[in-house]
């Protein structure tokens, strides 16, 4: 029944990992990979149980994992996770979940597969869900059964599956799991429609989540159709540094600037915004009359630069107060929070050497006034970064050469008069060599 799906993914050798909660779900998926394995020698198969703490009984749940793994010459490894009950808006469940994936992802080798045993029930319970939250196609696709992250995959082979088949097999097979009795619990979503809701609906319409499945599919077609039509004009609209150019925009329906918000917002790694966020969006940031507008979303926020969407982290450490003393120039300086490097060149003649009593120092902060070359009179630092179109939030997190407390230059960026070669013998130049960021064009869905 299962062991096609299976067996193709062993044939080639893959190296799958298993995301086993020890109940009967992931239980008949890591026994079917058991069964499978013993024709297919050269694939690797390990486990990773999360124990979520959050129960009594999950150490003893944890070890029943270790023992089935043990009993069937499976590696199997166990991590431990910190859910907060307290102050958390999202809920316990999706709390647990958004942990459980974190970990699960983190602890995966390149190359390697992860298998989860979601089936067609989970599918179906997933779409209503989306469906109480308003979600539009992309939340009613649900649970896709196969999804790149990085190097890696998360496939669902149990996913065209009902639940019924999956408790005939381990009835079958004499399979031990474990019985969460907090999966009775109608207190949360998930168990009320899976114990007081759904059973009432199948009674009365059997296909009912071979139905919902072939509209989550369907939803899912329209959100790959959508991308293709949109991905040439996001990508055109999105600079090297992340940023999204927004004049565009302001000529565009806009439901399709909430398309290409949310394809965007995908793209810089944050969860997919409701509705209400998109429109948020476009009337406090995209068309409002702020100077500087911000929108938190969770631990990022958006802000508009000139004329540009920037997607940022709500905090980043500050290096306002840094000071660096570069006491060898020949050797490359790595610079703090991943901003990159920097190195001399000696065949460029713009900046004059430090005399013997200066030392070579960078920080990250200036204020005052300075004479840059290129312009008659002193200008201030913020007209400055104003000029070279430097958002706010990066003004302090870019190099400034010093020698002694003289501004040299900002590299890349600036030369002062003070900083000037006059002398070509007796000259260099730095290069500050940034830590382009990658734009990400996989697609990303909600896992």
């Amino acid at each position: 029944m299962f062991f096609n799906n299976i067996s193709c993914l062993l044939k080639r050798n893959s190296k799958i990992v298993v995301a086993f909660s020890g109940g009967i779900d992931s239980t008949v998926l890591l026994h079917c990979l058991y069964i499978c394995k013993r024709n297919y020698p050269k694939s690797n198969i390990r486990v990773i149980h999360i124990n979520h703490l959050l129960n009594s009984r999950s150490n003893n749940w944890a070890d029943h994992c270790r023992s089935i793994c043990f009993k069937w010459k499976i590696n199997c490894s166990i991590l431990n996770i910190n859910i907060e009950k307290q102050n958390n808006k999202q809920g316990i469940e999706a709390a647990a979940r958004k942990e459980r994936y974190k970990a699960l992802i983190s602890s995966l080798q390149p190359q390697e597969i992860l298998l989860t045993a979601h089936n067609r029930d989970d599918q179906c319970e997933t779409m209503i869900l989306a469906l109480k939250r308003g979600s539009g196609p992309a939340g009613l696709s649900a649970i896709h059964s196969s999804i790149i992250i990085g190097e890696n995959k998360i496939l669902r082979p149990f996913l065209e599956y009902p639940r019924r088949l999956i408790e005939q097999y381990a009835k079958k097979y004499n399979l031990v799991w474990i019985e969460d009795e907090s999966n009775n619990n109608i207190k949360y979503d998930r168990n009320f429609l899976r114990h007081s809701i759904l059973p009432k609906i199948i009674s009365k319409w059997p296909n009912f989540t071979k139905t919902v499945s072939r509209s989550c599919l369907l939803c899912k077609e329209q959100e790959y159709l959508i991308d293709e039509l949109l991905i040439n004009q996001l990508n055109d609209l999105m600079q090297d540094n992340g940023s999204l150019y927004l004049i565009p925009l302001l000529e565009m329906n806009p439901i399709k600037v909430y398309a290409l918000l949310r394809r965007w917002i995908a793209k810089r790694g944050g969860l997919m915004p409701s509705y209400h966020i998109l429109k948020l969006i476009y009337h406090k940031i995209i068309v409002g009359n702020d100077i500087q507008p911000c929108l938190q979303l969770g631990k990022n926020e958006i802000r508009r630069f000139r004329n540009f969407l920037y997607w940022l982290p709500v905090t980043r450490p500050t290096i306002k107060n840094i000071k660096i003393i570069w006491q060898n120039s020949n050797k490359i300086l790595t610079l703090p929070e991943k901003l990159g490097y920097l190195k001399a060149d000696y065949s460029k003649k713009i900046l004059r050497l430090p005399n013997f009593d200066e030392l070579i120092s960078i920080k990250f902060y200036a204020k005052g006034y300075f004479h840059l070359v290129g312009h008659k009179n002193k200008t201030k630092i913020k007209n400055i970064w104003q000029k070279l179109n430097i958002p706010p939030w990066e003004r302090n997190r870019i190099p400034l050469i010093y020698y002694n407390n003289i501004l040299i230059c900002a590299p890349n960026l600036f030369v002062t008069y003070e900083g000037l070669s006059t002398n070509s013998q007796n000259s260099w130049q730095l290069i500050w060599y940034q830590n382009k960021e990658k734009n990400n064009n996989e697609k990303i869905f909600n896992v």
